[in-house]
């Protein structure tokens, strides 16, 4: 019997091999698009899950008025809040940042590596594979260093796990630790992973409660009620919140109060409230989830739609079995088996896609993904039964159900049965679409608009070379630095200009406070930049100033206590270009002392064009704490020699700047074009799944309509004996198709108003909702319907008249 059925399905498939490989193609195509994206969505979910004990770990974040979420916490709230509240077992400090390094050097050997700063308790919450040493007596105090077997085998050689005791000290202060344990990296995913660990505590118990600086982690007993003990420690945190306030003279807002969030540690990658540590992007990859999904159903539409199309082919096959007492159960079976056949291909097919385009997709993510894990094979064979299943016992229930009678008398050719179904299924395929369609039109819109928006800076030809070598402890002896590297590089042939300040364009604002009034001290900004500049900056970036002057540096007075701000941060205290003039500021970084505003400049991005430009203040680097923060170069290059100028400032760096330290640059406009990537990427992304959706569609609308014209063209044959032209005919056989088309469209407009609507809430500055990607959509489906149909149609029209009618 099973036998017979396949050689019915193999004679079927032959027959309609157009519909076939359509149907297989779009499938794969599907397949392919939805478990890539589930692949990465399972990556990004994996992080810190081989952490035991993980269901019972959280990290402490807090939301604060002045800055939003923050993902840090103060150490007292972490050691007070173990000793106070009985549901918390122990703590943790995590400090561990993935972008930061420094030099170690042990005898002739070092290692340029990333660190972290963590608390003794650290490998109790993460139990890395221990190497050498004793991973409970480490880190006791702060002459100890933990090292990773990778950077142990840099310093030490062949010998590292005999490494324990010796001495290796940082290149930046020369402070000497000794090596207490050598730990191996887990090879599962993890944002606390670092080269080399170091013991970050207070020497004494620390009473700055809102000095928000470390990665805190709780580890809470089985069954806290954890939405309880975040009340307690918001509660905490709000009596502190209000010691401080009376004690440094600030204004509590009563509306916006500091609430802290326990988020589980297995979901602090894509779920923490603030900043988080490498976060993931959980929205755009949900959004990507569910248009792979929606492709997905795209391929089981074309399944079902073509299998009900073709039924008029099998109506006879199915009347004579019935006839010779075939049950409608045996029948049902073989519809679903030939189904099973084409989605197992179509599986095949999809996984041999995703293992040659999977080393440009980790490369588009900049991951390092591998298929793996066996759970995406079983998740996913799970998902091939399902979809095997629903997509094929539709057609198969429509199918096994003719009445023998009819087909075997030839009516059912005739019969308008099934024509709602085809039209309601084909309509929905459309409406996907034509959703994708809107959905691209005004996402390209929206990043256009951002690429192209006045930066308020000209930073073309200038790069930035970060110090890889600083030292925050000893006094002066970054901006020594700096001053003595500046001198340096100007004489450099190609080099135009040099500048410096303690921010960095395109990477947001690093160094932030308050600033208040100081003739009405109820006036308060907050979260502005600090603007510690050099002496050329406004210049040298061609950042205008729009009322007012520059700090002067040969008046004592500017270099002292002049400020010049910005556009936003007189908007933030009521004032207008004029009346900001000569006005004097409080700031939080400078207790007591008056800056007076000497000018006002237009606002500039220092960050990405989604979010709005913070207030700053600006004023003389070399005045305060903020010149040892001068750890950068900013350097304009000659346009006509740009890579011979770089080269010759590689070879100064490397040899008298910081010899035995990696020359690494970065082009400020390259740096600022980093803030689009993930819009970008978003676009690249949709607009793939876009072009997915239309050849999907459009496969699927050109074999049905074959299949559907291959039935009229008796009807067509008829037509032209009777003097119909092919115009006429193209357009009888059309018009179905094109009103089913512009229904579509209408019935995606407000689902595409909505999704794009709540995309675009995400950008402070963003465009107005246009109208012409709704009018495009319209035309553009269309015309693909006409000429995917048409093309059909015109062949139609070309048949053997003779062949269709001799048996009228």
């Amino acid at each position: 019997m099973i036998n017979n059925w396949l050689k019915i399905a193999f004679a079927n498939y032959k027959k309609n091999w157009l519909s076939t490989l359509i149907n297989v193609l779009g499938l794969s195509l599907g397949l392919s698009i939805f478990l890539m994206v589930f692949i990465h969505w399972q990556d990004e979910k994996s992080y810190e899950q081989w952490v035991p004990n993980h269901e019972n770990i959280y990290v402490v974040e807090n939301h604060v008025s002045n800055f939003g979420d923050l993902t840090q916490s103060s150490y007292p709230q972490l050691y007070v809040s173990k000793e106070k509240f009985s549901e918390i077992e122990d703590f943790a400090i995590a400090n561990v940042w993935s972008w930061y390094k420094t030099k170690l050097v042990a005898g002739n050997n070092s290692s340029y590596s990333t660190t972290g700063q963590v608390s003794n308790s650290f490998f109790k919450f993460f139990p890395f594979e221990t190497v050498a040493g004793n991973s409970n007596n480490a880190l006791r105090d702060k002459s100890q260093i933990a090292l990773s077997e990778n950077t142990a085998k840099q310093l030490f050689g062949k010998e590292y796990k005999n490494s324990i005791g010796k001495t290796v000290k940082t290149d930046q202060n020369n402070q000497v630790y000794t090596v207490s344990l050598i730990y191996k990296l887990p090879k599962e995913n993890s944002v606390f992973k670092a080269d080399y660990l170091l013991l970050e505590t207070p020497d004494e118990p620390s009473p700055q409660w809102l000095n928000y600086s470390f990665i805190g982690l709780f580890k809470l007993k089985p069954n806290t009620d954890v939405k309880k003990l975040e009340e307690k420690l918001s509660q905490q945190q709000r009596e502190q919140e209000e010691i401080s306030s009376k004690k440094w003279g600030f204004k509590v807002d009563s509306k916006d109060r500091v609430k802290v969030y326990l988020t589980p540690l297995s979901k602090f990658k894509l779920e923490s409230k603030g900043e988080g540590m490498n976060k993931g992007d959980k929205k755009s990859i949900l959004i990507m989830l569910s248009l792979s999904v929606l492709i997905l159903i795209l391929s089981g539409i074309n399944l079902i739609n073509l299998k009900t199309a073709q039924a008029s082919q099998r109506a006879k096959e199915i009347g004579v079995r019935k006839a010779m007492g075939s049950s409608k159960s045996k029948i049902i079976t073989q519809f679903l088996l030939e189904n099973l056949m084409i989605c197992l291909v179509a599986y095949i097919i999809a996984f041999a896609s995703i293992e040659l385009l999977l080393p440009s997709y980790n490369q588009f993510l900049e991951k390092e993904m591998l298929l793996n894990d066996a759970r995406i094979f079983i998740y996913s064979g799970l998902l091939l039964l399902g979809f095997a299943l629903i997509s094929g016992i539709l057609p198969a229930l429509y199918l096994s159900n003719f009445k023998p009678i009819n087909t075997l008398k030839g009516n059912f050719s005739r019969s308008k049965h099934g024509v709602w179904l085809r039209n309601f299924i084909l309509t929905l395929q459309l409406i996907i679409s034509s959703f994708f369609i809107i959905c691209s039109l005004i996402i390209h819109s929206q990043v256009k608009f951002m690429m192209n928006k006045d930066l308020g800076f000209r930073g073309d030809q200038t790069i930035q070379i970060d110090f890889k070598k600083t030292n925050y402890f000893e006094k002066d002896y970054d901006v020594k630095k700096y001053e003595r590297l500046k001198n340096e590089i100007r004489k450099i042939r190609g080099v135009v200009a040099t500048t410096g300040s303690i921010q960095s364009l395109g990477r947001g604002i690093n160094n932030s406070s308050m600033a208040k009034y100081a003739a009405d001290t109820t006036k308060v900004v907050n979260n502005v930049a600090v603007g510690a500049i050099e002496e050329n900056y406004f210049d040298f970036y061609k950042i205008k100033m729009v009322s007012g002057r520059d700090l002067d540096w040969r008046k004592a007075s500017d270099t002292i206590s002049g400020a010049v701000v910005n556009e936003s941060f007189i908007k933030a205290l009521g004032w207008n270009n004029q009346q900001a003039l000569g006005k004097e500021l409080f700031t939080g970084w400078e207790d007591k002392k008056k800056y007076k505003i000497l000018g006002v400049v237009k606002d500039f991005y220092y960050g990405g064009v989604d979010k709005p430009i913070e207030a700053a203040i600006f004023f003389n680097y070399n005045r305060n704490w903020a010149k040892n923060n001068m750890t950068n170069l900013q350097i304009k290059l000659n346009h006509n020699d740009i890579e011979g100028t770089i080269n010759r400032i590689k070879e100064f760096w490397l040899t008298k700047a910081e010899p035995g330290y990696p020359f690494d640059y970065e082009f400020i406009d390259k740096q600022f074009a980093k803030t689009f990537e993930k819009f970008q990427k978003q676009q690249t992304l949709f607009t793939i799944l876009n072009i997915v959706v239309l050849l999907v569609a459009l496969l699927g609308l050109f074999a049905l309509s074959s299949l559907l014209i291959e039935q009229k063209l008796k009807d067509v044959a008829i037509k032209k004996t009777l003097g119909a032209d092919e115009k006429t005919i193209v357009w009888d056989l059309t018009k179905r198709f094109l009103i089913i088309a512009a229904i579509a469209v209408i019935i995606s407009i407000p689902f595409g108003y909505y999704a794009m609507n709540e995309w675009l809430k995400d950008f402070h500055y963003r465009i107005e909702m246009p109208v012409w990607p709704y009018v495009l959509s319209f035309v553009l489906l269309l015309l693909l319907t006409f000429v995917v149909v048409s093309f059909k149609a015109y062949r139609a029209t070309k048949i053997n008249l003779v062949n269709y009618l001799k048996y009228e």
